[in-house]
């Protein structure tokens, strides 16, 4: 028992993946109260047969195409020749770009690689500060998380067991608040010379013309849902097919020959969330049978009677949990330990996973460790202490927008109540 202790500790200290650390973990604590190890093996295989579960690999394809194509340009000329005639226009169009990128391919770090070279030189060329940018475009790297298709939202709901069509629609309106946010400071905060473009119908009519396939894409996933035409898994594989044929046969920016590179990049990253899920559903299992978050909830209680003063506390727990871990480690990893607690204390599921997404989203680009910091740092060739600086402003905003989220939760049951 003590070797395997050692063994787990190890594992960790030396960098090993994930998964291998909370297998070793599950396996040492079912071993300690004498449960049969092949509860693990079952778990996995409950788990595989789970039918929220297929929308994540077809949903992670069609996110890996859009990014190997010329998709990002297609938007980012949209959204300039729609949106780059208001003031502070190009910070308008980053923002709404980087959130549409993100929320379809379920990665900041893809979002930042991806349009972090067109937008940089774009914003300082047209007269935003360098600082300013990078942190905008480090800050709106994972803007999208709350819209749908978002990968994080489908696993929160497959380890909540949540319905996944009720939590698209609960990240909507607190996306769209984060957003409006930062476009309103990105204007007061925009060079004032005005170097606005008009508005031209011909360009209009051009891009338009130019991206007319991509456009449907999000009519199809929440209009199909929400219409009752399918549901979140078959939304995935109509998502999936519409993207191969337009990025293949139309627009032709992936060749047939590509395609195998482009799905085994895909299955691995579903690989790697599929066995974490599995090692961490086989520890939840432990953590019920065991009754720990009923222990938790008892004493935590002695200390804490209200449940915003518990909503304070995990938002700053979620944070470091958010700015250390990737999001899908620390959605399996938190989700089914915090959970009952915060139904103990007459929290909505659905609010607390838009609670949770938020979090996790802000914990990306907050210092020392986020995330999107290093990535930032390592695609514009900055120093990470500059990153820091950069972000700060919008981490603030951010950070307000949490608390209005985690304090008003109407905002993420207003539409459910409308449409669900």
């Amino acid at each position: 028992m003590n070797v395997l202790k050692i063994i787990s500790f190890s594992l960790a200290i030396l960098g090993a993946p994930l998964f291998l650390v909370i297998s070793a973990l599950a396996l040492i604590a079912f071993h300690s109260v004498d449960i049969n190890l092949s509860v693990v093996v079952i778990e996995m295989s409950r788990l595989a047969e789970t039918p929220l579960l297929l929308s994540l690999p077809l949903f992670i394809f069609a996110g890996t195409l859009l990014s190997e194509s010329r998709a990002p340009e297609r938007i980012l000329m949209l959204s300039r020749v729609f949106l780059g005639w208001l003031p502070g226009g190009l910070a308008v169009v980053s923002l709404a770009v980087c959130a549409v990128f993100t929320a379809f391919t379920g990665a900041s770090g893809v979002t930042i690689f991806a349009l972090g070279g067109l937008l940089l030189p774009a914003l300082v060329k047209d007269g935003y500060n360098e600082r300013f940018s990078m942190g905008l475009i480090t800050s709106s790297g994972s803007l999208g998380l709350l819209f749908p298709p978002s990968l994080p939202i489908i696993i929160y709901g497959v380890v909540s067991e949540t319905r996944i069509d009720h939590l698209f629609l609960a990240g909507i309106l607190p996306g769209l608040l984060m957003l409006v946010l930062l476009m309103t400071y990105s204007v007061y905060k925009g060079p004032k010379h005005n170097k606005s473009q008009s508005f031209s119908r011909k360009e209009a009519l051009h891009v338009l013309r130019t991206a007319a396939w991509e456009l449907p894409l999000p009519f199809i996933i929440l209009g199909g849902i929400y219409g009752g035409f399918f549901v979140a898994s078959e939304a995935a594989a109509v998502t999936c097919l519409y993207v191969l044929i337009v990025e293949v046969l139309i627009y032709r920016d992936i060749t047939v020959k590509e395609l195998p590179r482009i799905m085994a990049k895909s299955m691995v990253l579903f690989g790697g969330i599929l066995v974490i899920l599995a090692a961490s559903m086989a520890s939840t299992n432990y953590l019920i049978d065991q009754e720990v978050p009923n222990r938790i909830f008892e004493f935590i209680s002695g200390y804490i009677d209200s449940k915003y003063t518990f909503l304070l506390l995990l938002n700053v727990f979620l944070l470091v949990v958010g700015a250390m871990l990737d999001i899908f480690s620390a959605l399996v990893l938190v989700v089914p330990l915090i959970l009952p607690i915060a139904e103990a204390y007459g929290i909505d599921p659905i609010h607390l996973g838009i609670i949770f997404l938020t979090n996790l989203q802000i914990g990306y680009c907050t210092p020392p460790v986020g995330l999107n910091l290093f990535l930032a740092s390592y695609r514009f060739d900055k120093p990470i202490v500059e990153l820091y600086r950069s972000t700060m402003p919008f981490l603030g905003l951010l950070l307000i927008t949490l608390v209005i989220i985690t304090y008003f939760p109407w905002l993420s049951s207003v539409l459910i109540e409308i449409f669900g």
